[in-house]
């Protein structure tokens, strides 16, 4: 196994790994240590089946069914399809996954651990892959905040709800998403979470907060929140925190949810077939203390 760092902030590629084939303990503890340094890694070349991307994502923790509790793989409830692609008229998978900028699962009580997506039809124009993925490097936002801003924040919580970004996706043109039902209000209710987690791999200090699901600084005033808030949220996503994964077909890309947060850059057309299948990996089984509420 081979990792090769980009160079960048954030992203590595690791080559040598046939996913599809059950990888030993001491691979896997390899990998975790590589996306904790990482934030981002891919293996290129994967032939896997639904199943098989279940069962690696599966090696990391137990998997979550998304709250929408639609568009999953048939019999594999933990693996859902993301894609613009229909069939008899209707589509096969959720269309516009997370279109601006988020970590997933901060709405959860027990947070993600990681994302482990499998690249199946990647758009393309002119040559160059469309639909990639963003990522901001958490790490590197904290350790540049203002001293002054850390000694402030130090101990407080944020509330996250995942019905704010859904709210979101659903404003934007062409979006079909409906309402969230009160039973999907009801089993996501909004959680809070410290602004500032040690992060569990590599013991350093990360800013968790996103603007996607963050709501409010709990220990704050409604104002002096909403000011922090605006500032954590412009400040996170300066230039030189973020690295950008171009697709290619056959990649498995993972993530580091609470080392990073990301976005899915929505610049191909209907008729740009996209099909990409994805499981949520939560942070139960290597942190079950720190983030269980």
């Amino acid at each position: 196994m081979q990792i090769i760092a980009s160079g960048a902030t954030l992203g590595a590629r690791i080559e040598g790994v046939d996913l599809a084939t059950p990888l030993s303990e001491e691979r896997l503890h390899e990998i975790e240590q590589a996306l904790g340094r990482h934030g981002v890694i891919s293996f290129p070349r994967q032939e896997l089946t639904a199943k098989q991307l279940r069962d690696f994502a599966e090696r990391f923790g137990s998997l979550e069914i998304n709250v929408a509790n639609q568009y999953h793989e048939p019999g594999l409830p933990e693996v859902m399809i993301l894609s613009n692609l229909k069939e008899n008229g209707k589509p096969i998978g959720l269309a516009d996954a997370g279109q601006d900028w988020h970590t997933d699962m901060s709405y959860s009580r027990t947070i993600a651990f990681s994302n482990v997506l499998y690249g199946i039809r990647i758009p393309m124009r002119d040559g160059r892959s469309l639909g990639n993925t963003e990522f901001c490097n958490m790490h590197a936002a904290y350790d540049e905040l203002p001293e002054a801003l850390k000694r402030e924040l130090e101990g407080m919580t944020i509330t996250h709800d995942f019905n704010k970004f859904w709210e979101k996706m659903r404003q934007e043109k062409g979006s079909t998403r409906p309402p969230l039902t009160e039973e999907q209000r009801r089993r996501k209710p909004p959680v809070s979470h410290p602004v500032f987690l040690v992060h569990p791999i590599t013991g350093r200090r990360v800013l968790y907060a996103n603007p996607g699901y963050s709501m409010r600084i709990n220990e704050l005033p409604a104002d002096r929140s909403d000011e922090v808030l605006a500032f954590l949220f412009e400040h996170q996503l300066q230039d030189r925190f973020r690295y950008r994964h171009n697709w290619t077909v056959g990649d498995v890309l993972m993530w580091d949810n609470m080392g990073t947060i990301h976005n899915a850059v929505a610049d191909y057309r209907p008729d740009e077939p996209r099909l990409i299948k994805r499981c949520q990996v939560m942070a139960d089984k290597y942190f079950p203390e720190a983030f269980a509420q």
